[in-house]
């Protein structure tokens, strides 16, 4: 077994159980792409067995704390049987579902969704990019399933020095699915969507915006990066008269025009614009427009602590425009998926928009990610998403 020796002082993390060691703290050793490899203190001290990544930055990903385990089919049987399981308890209200989630689940850069009778899954890591085919077998086996395909197309990948690929690992057939959240169907496809093919994170987001606008009785609804449209369905299920879907792109609208469809809603309600955001804002602030409801939920503009400063800008700037947009007493569903962008920051962000537009408002709800992409305790960087449900005072 390769050891990698640690600089001295450099432990603190790994005794806190933080999965991650960055080059700059490696005093010596290395291994092959994925290889498994015995981590250990200056003075050394056992830390973890962990997978090695030459080409990252992020050099080391621990794979357990317990000098005793052994990293092998059984370790990913255990690990993979007890995401599944955790799952299965949470009672989560659709078929669509985040079966592993990364750090969180023990399994460093993998990322599993089930949508209806299918798996999408995302290598991310060299180590879990080395241990494929064992950690495929077991999801299979695990879930019950058939149909597996990959979306390692992540950019992600190529930090650590592996090529993008996609395509079938297990099964045949259609790439294009549907599943049901709170009641609500919503198609997706899984070899062309976001991600795995959609955003499972905002599914109980979703269910709670139903519930804002029916109980705020909104009538004209703005959903801005509205992607598929699973905010705009939401809207006209809680009883939006109408509601219009802001996207740069055109397939994405094609989608929420179906979605709206096939949950039976009347057209007439119905409006799209193929548009920049900021733009569109700027333009219905121009036309004098007002809605009862707006929606921001951006892609990720802050991907490191490093962009903060740039991206805290442009979170302000469709705030800013947002909150002036909304009538009196109108709700504001707002979020920041930006790892770089903490909770506190992105409430002063959002605060500070607020001023400049000269508009206070009252925090409903602070939101986050559904219990299906856990956070935990050591591993603080895996909430990402955050957002504020506020109604204007």
């Amino acid at each position: 077994m390769k050891i990698i020796k640690l600089r001295e002082g450099k432990e603190r993390s790994l005794l806190r159980r933080h999965p991650w060691v960055f080059q700059g703290s490696i005093a010596k050793g290395g291994g092959d792409a994925g290889e498994t490899v015995r981590v250990e203190s200056h003075e050394g001290q056992f830390l973890a067995w962990a997978a090695f990544s030459p080409s990252s930055q992020i050099r080391v990903r621990a794979w357990s704390f317990d000098e005793a385990e052994r990293i092998d089919e059984a370790f990913f049987a255990r690990r993979v049987q007890r995401a599944v399981a955790l799952r299965a308890r949470l009672g989560i209200q659709s078929d669509g579902v985040r079966l592993i989630h990364g750090e969180a689940d023990g399994l460093p850069g993998l990322i599993v969704d089930r949508y209806a009778d299918t798996l999408s899954a995302q290598f991310l890591s060299a180590g879990v990019e080395r241990w494929r085919d064992v950690i495929v077998r077991q999801l299979l086996a695990a879930t019950g399933l058939q149909r597996l395909y990959e979306r390692s197309d992540s950019g992600v990948r190529g930090l650590e020095g592996l090529p993008p690929r996609t395509g079938w690992l297990s099964g045949e057939g259609s790439t294009e699915l549907a599943i049901t959240e709170h009641g609500l169907s919503l198609g997706l496809d899984v070899a062309l969507g976001h991600k795995t093919g959609y955003y499972l994170d905002q599914r109980d987001n979703r269910h709670r915006f139903a519930q804002l606008v029916r109980q705020f009785g909104c009538e004209r609804v703005l959903n801005c990066y509205s992607y598929t449209g699973g905010f705009s369905v939401a809207a006209l299920a809680g009883g939006a008269r109408e509601v219009t879907s802001v996207d740069s792109s055109g397939p994405a609208l094609d989608q929420a025009r179906a979605n709206l469809r096939r949950n039976g809603f009347d057209p007439a309600q119905q409006a799209f614009a193929d548009a920049d955001v900021n733009q569109f804002l700027r333009q219905a602030l121009k036309d004098g427009r007002r809605f009862d409801a707006i929606v921001l939920d951006p892609p990720k503009f802050a991907p490191s602590a490093a962009h903060a400063e740039r991206a805290s800008r442009a979170y302000k700037d469709i705030n800013r425009l947002g909150l002036k947009l909304l009538a009196p007493g109108g709700l504001l569903l707002t979020f920041s998926c930006s790892g770089g962008i903490g909770a506190e920051l992105f409430h002063k962000i959002v605060a500070g928009a607020g001023h400049d537009a000269g508009v206070d408002a009252v925090i409903l709800q602070r939101l986050e990610a559904a219990p299906d992409h856990p956070t935990t305790l050591c591993f603080p960087e895996g909430e990402y998403l955050k957002g504020l449900a506020l109604v204007a005072n």
